[in-house]
């Protein structure tokens, strides 16, 4: 397997999906502003999104494909047997929590947004889009059950192009609702739910190839399977820490008016790249570095190991610079138009900056929490993550009242590469980091490359501002191709100095 060609096959599928998912996200800022109607939709979309990005972002990876693995490898009948099992016993606990969820809806929001109950309006309008959005939980995550069988074969792309069926369906139900004259935020809701039931069923379509769908409802667990739902909690927590940290955000900046829309649009774009250099990456090594560990392949585990790194700093390096020095220029072509005002370009902007500084080490955290779960060790990783979510919150508490919603982007950043330099610590430890030589010397590489990019990046911008103006009709055309030209240089670069070419990052 090519680290590098499966990583461009899973990418090309999410940018198709993210760029959908943008436009998407123009339309709503254009016809829900910053909104209470806006702002209710976000946290009633948070929880059940925030499981998605859990479930399908390699969290349900982490636990299942060492198990399922190790099972298949035994021989294929103990793999169907392991599988049966674990989405039996899935599909019943996430029912459960649907229900409990829709009994108790208030008391959830109130836990989301608690600043949310000094207006009454917002907080019912959050109750009820809630409710209506929740059930998208279910099916999302028995989705990811079956993305994990066509991972665990090596098959990246139907999983990939799953969630381009949720921006298309989103981006029909706001057309539908201009044309018909419905209420936006609810009919979003409604689309939330029935892209659940379409992707589900999109799944399981190409996944019967590989597994034959079988509910084997047993009260008593085989060992194997009673392991992985051990490992599946504390990994939640380990692979999805960017994604609880953005939650916790959420209930903070719930106090603040806006500021729940504000962190929402600045997280929709920075999550491209940490879709492409961490999730995209992590989610293409781990079957292969998973089977490494079970055949003791320690030459092949130092490889994928370097390469993993290596392609996820070559992708998220360039992307931190760009969102750090361009935060206001991409916010305003993306979404500067309609009920999205200036200010709120402005605010937005402030709010993406800081969360570029920690790009790199969200990326980070997938991949080198992978070089724990494909050793079977979830325990290192919970503890690990727990930590950074703690020092994320006491940070954000403790500057909340002085500077504002701002501080959860800063606290966000910190506390990832705090938990970046720890992982390296715990994994150096327990020799469990084989790197190759050439690392640090093609890291190195990365650097100049970002470095050149950046100043015609800098010029770019500063030679074309009034192409790029809040007021000018096509600033979105100019932008695209100043970060176009800006990144073929960086590719061009890369290649020249010999980090970027397909050869280097096979795994054999």
């Amino acid at each position: 397997m090519n680290l590098l060609s499966s990583t461009y096959v899973f990418s090309f599928f999410t940018i198709i999906s993210r760029v959908l998912g943008y436009l998407r996200d123009i339309l709503i800022a254009t016809f829900l502003g910053a909104s209470i109607f806006a702002d209710a939709f976000f946290v009633a979309f948070r929880l059940p999104n925030t499981f998605r990005r859990l479930f399908a972002e390699g969290t349900f990876n982490a636990a299942f494909i060492p198990s399922y693995t190790s099972a298949k490898i035994e021989n294929k009948k103990k793999g169907q047997k392991f599988a049966d099992e674990v989405l039996s016993f899935l599909t019943l606990i996430l029912f459960f929590i649907v229900l409990l969820a829709e009994i108790f809806t208030p008391y959830l929001v109130y836990l989301i947004a608690p600043g949310f109950l000094e207006n009454t309006e917002k907080f019912n309008l959050a109750i009820e889009f809630t409710r209506i959005t929740f059930p998208f939980l279910l099916f999302v995550s028995l989705s990811s059950f079956f993305s994990g069988i066509l991972n665990s074969n090596n098959k990246f792309a139907v999983a990939a192009a799953a969630p381009i069926i949720l921006n298309i369906v989103l981006i029909l139900s706001l057309i539908i609702s201009y044309y018909l004259n419905l209420n936006f935020a609810k009919q979003l809701s409604y689309g939330v739910t029935l892209a659940g039931i379409i992707q589900l069923l999109f799944l399981v379509y190409f996944t019967k190839r590989y597994y034959k769908l079988n509910f084997y409802f047993k009260l008593k667990l085989t060992t194997k399977v009673r392991f992985f739902f051990k490992k599946l909690l504390p990994s939640i927590l380990s692979s999805g820490v960017t994604q609880i940290n953005i939650l916790v955000g959420t209930i903070i900046a719930s106090f603040e008016t806006s500021a729940v829309s504000y962190l929402y649009y600045a997280d929709r774009i920075y999550q491209i790249n940490l879709a492409l250099a961490g999730i995209a990456v992590g989610t293409v090594s781990l079957p292969v570095l998973s089977k490494a560990f079970k055949q003791k392949q320690f030459f092949k585990i130092s490889n994928i190991q370097s390469r993993s790194i290596e392609l996820s700093l070559l992708l998220s390096i360039p992307a931190s610079v760009g969102l750090i020095i361009a935060s206001e220029e991409i916010v305003n072509a993306l979404f500067g138009y309609g009920s999205f005002t200036l200010e709120n370009v402005e605010i937005t902007a402030s709010a993406l900056k800081f969360f570029g500084y920690g790009v790199p080490a969200f990326a980070l955290i997938k991949i080198l929490s992978n070089f724990f779960f494909a050793r079977n060790d979830t325990k290192t990783p919970f503890i690990i993550s727990t930590f950074i979510v703690l020092l994320n919150i006491t940070l954000s508490l403790s500057f909340f009242n002085k500077i504002g919603f701002i501080i959860i982007p800063i606290a966000t950043s910190v506390s990832t590469w705090v938990g970046v330099v720890i992982y390296l610590y715990f994994l150096d430890n327990k020799n469990y980091l084989l790197l190759k030589n050439y690392l640090p010397m093609n890291i190195f590489k990365i650097i100049l490359s970002s470095i050149l990019m950046s100043s015609i990046l800098i010029f770019s911008l500063d030679n074309y501002s009034n192409f790029l103006d809040y007021t000018y009709k096509y600033k979105s055309v100019y932008l695209m191709l100043i970060v176009g030209f800006v990144a073929g240089v960086y590719l061009i670069s890369c290649y020249l100095t010999g980090v970027l070419k397909v050869k280097n990052f096979k795994t054999n």
